[in-house]
């Protein structure tokens, strides 16, 4: 175990990775409080993979895509990690969901309130970029999509909010008890599907060099928030060890 925490401060204070898009900074203080009342820093030891699912929100053109309305260039960055976290799983036995959003036009009166926050034209953009043949709608064409994965479409920030999608029901038939958080944004609608997550009793992690935010601040508060209160944060590294390890003990079975 002692390995493992070591490996992860490679990611956390004092180890912050140059070659990683954003600098993760978790305090040691956040650090000693999880540890203080769980006994160790972080929840999520050991992986079984056939009961764990790759959940990869919103990787599409309308966030990745240079000159589109809501680009976040750091997502472009963290495709490699993603596409291992999906490979390394569906070796070991789990996975792979990609979360599609689809902005109907009957979000303008069912999600009213959030159209209220941007201009007219903003939301006629955001409807026609994220429906069916809009320029942002598909995934990213450099994700490692394979027929066997799940493909969910969900209508608001997050995945299982009442209404939004299928995911819960789909996990729950598939037998995934616990979740790995991925893509974009990190402070939306990754947030907002871990942190729901959670709440349906799923063990949840978010992956702290596997989702991409605007900037450092927004994709650091939320790690840390959800570090403290919701579940674990682990890095990319951290966790094909978990399901190396998970792959390993089920072949010696």
């Amino acid at each position: 175990r002692g390995a493992m925490i070591a490996a992860a401060s490679n990611h956390w204070p004092g180890g912050g990775r140059e070659n990683f898009m954003h600098k993760v900074n978790i305090p040691q203080a956040y650090i000693d409080r999880v540890t203080a009342r769980g006994g160790r820093a972080h929840s999520v030891e050991s992986l079984n993979a056939n009961k764990t699912a790759l959940i990869v929100v919103d990787m599409q053109n309308y966030f990745m895509g240079e000159g589109q309305p809501s680009e976040c260039p750091v997502a472009r960055e963290i495709v490699p990690n993603v596409n291992r976290l999906a490979d390394t799983l569906r070796r070991a036995g789990g996975l792979v969901v990609w979360i599609q959003t689809l902005a109907g036009r009957e979000t303008l009166e069912s999600w009213s309130t959030y159209y209220e926050r941007m201009t007219p034209e903003k939301g006629e953009g955001r409807i026609s970029g994220m429906s069916p043949g809009g320029s942002g709608y598909d995934l990213w064409p450099d994700l490692d999509v394979r027929e066997a994965d799940e493909v969910v479409i969900k209508n608001r920030y997050s995945a299982f909010i009442r209404g939004s999608s299928n995911l819960e029901e789909m996990l729950r038939r598939r037998g995934m008890d616990t979740i790995l958080i991925t893509g974009v944004s990190t402070s939306t609608c990754c947030e907002s599907t871990a942190r729901d997550g959670m709440m349906l009793n799923f063990r949840t992690m978010m992956i702290s060099d596997g989702c991409a935010a605007p900037d450092d601040y927004l994709h650091n508060a939320t790690l840390n928030n959800f570090y403290l209160q919701f579940g674990d944060v682990q890095s990319t590294d951290d966790v094909v060890a978990l399901l190396d390890a998970s792959a390993k003990a089920a072949a010696a079975e």
